[in-house]
C-alpha cells in the first residue's frame, strides 16, 4: 500500500504561518533579480506566424457551495492578469515566469475578491481565480516543444469532478509569488502565447516563427483513490506525454508529472453537480 505521510495536515500557528509565507516571497524577489535566468518581457501583440495550439476553458462552473459573485469577480481578476502575459514572446534560451509577468494582484491594480482555495477550503481572496490562467497555460505548453521547468499542484482536491475533459491534476496551481509557473523555450524559434475571451470561455493560443512539426496526446496512468494511514482518502494519478510527428509516427512516450491530493469530499458518494453556465 502506498503511503503518503507529506500530505497529512501540519497544524501550524498564524505566526509561523506568516514568516514562512514571508520567507519564500522574498526568496523568489531574491532569484528573479540576482539569479542567472533570462525572463520573458517582450509583448508583440501580433501573433507569430503559426499556430501551434489553442485552448479554451469555460469562465463559469457550478460549484458546491460556492457563491457566483466569485466567479463573476473572478473574470473581471482574469481580464486584469490577461493584458499583461497577452502577446509575450518566449525567445530561445528565455523563461517564461508568471508571476514576474502578472506581479502582486492587489485592489491598486483593480483585482477584487474571489476565490482562493486555503488548507482544502475555500475562502475569498484578492485576485482569486487566477489559477484558471495557470491551468490553461500549462496545458497549452503541454501541447507544444516548451518545456516546463516549474509546475505545482493542489495538495487538495477540494470538488467533485464536474464534467471533467482533463486528466485530473493537468491544472497549474499558482500563489504569489513562491508557486510560480515557469516555462523554458529550449528550441531554435520563438513562441508567443495569445489570450483573449469570449463571453463564456476563457481562449489561449501559443503561436510560433515556424510551422509545428509535432503532435501530442496527453494522458494518465495509476489514477487510483487510496486511504491514507491516518484515515483520509488520497487521489492519485500520473500524467504523460506521447509525442508524434505529423505522419502521426509514435517519436517517443514521456512522463509529465506525478499528482497527489488530500480528498476534501467522500469519493463514494454521488453528487449532483448543475451543468456549467452557458454551456
Amino acid at each position: 500500500m502506498k503511503t503518503f505521510e507529506t500530505l497529512k495536515p501540519i497544524k501550524r500557528s498564524k505566526l509561523r504561518a506568516f514568516f514562512g509565507k514571508k520567507y519564500y516571497v522574498y526568496k523568489r524577489y531574491l532569484n528573479w533579480s540576482l539569479g542567472t535566468t533570462t525572463f520573458s518581457k517582450k509583448i508583440k501583440k501580433e501573433p507569430l506566424e503559426h499556430l501551434i495550439t489553442i485552448h479554451q476553458s469555460p469562465l463559469y462552473r457550478v460549484l458546491k457551495d460556492v457563491d457566483m459573485w466569485m466567479q463573476d469577480n473572478k473574470v473581471i481578476n482574469l481580464e486584469i492578469a490577461m493584458k499583461a502575459i497577452d502577446g509575450i514572446v518566449i525567445k530561445p534560451g528565455e523563461t517564461f515566469s508568471y508571476w514576474k509577468l502578472i506581479g502582486r494582484p492587489n485592489k491598486t491594480k483593480g483585482y477584487v475578491p474571489g476565490m482562493v482555495l486555503h488548507y482544502g477550503k475555500f475562502k475569498e481572496g484578492i485576485g482569486g481565480g487566477l489559477c484558471q490562467l495557470s491551468n490553461l497555460i500549462f496545458w497549452m505548453t503541454l501541447h507544444s516543444p516548451l518545456t516546463v521547468v516549474e509546475r505545482h499542484r493542489h495538495g487538495f482536491d477540494v470538488f467533485p469532478d464536474s464534467n471533467r475533459t482533463q486528466p485530473f491534476g493537468s491544472g497549474a496551481t499558482c500563489v504569489y509569488n513562491y508557486r510560480d509557473l515557469q516555462i523554458t523555450n529550449e528550441t531554435e524559434e520563438a513562441y508567443q502565447i495569445k489570450l483573449h475571451m469570449s463571453e463564456d470561455h476563457l481562449i489561449g493560443q501559443i503561436t510560433s516563427e515556424k510551422e509545428n512539426c509535432f503532435k501530442y496526446e496527453i494522458y494518465e496512468k495509476n489514477h487510483e483513490i487510496l486511504m491514507s494511514s491516518w484515515g483520509s482518502y488520497i487521489r492519485h494519478n500520473e500524467i504523460y506525454r506521447k509525442v508524434f510527428n505529423t505522419e502521426g509516427f509514435k517519436l517517443y512516450d514521456e512522463f509529465i508529472c506525478e499528482n497527489n491530493a488530500l480528498m476534501m469530499y467522500e469519493p463514494l458518494l454521488t453528487y449532483e453537480v448543475e451543468t456549467e453556465k452557458g454551456v
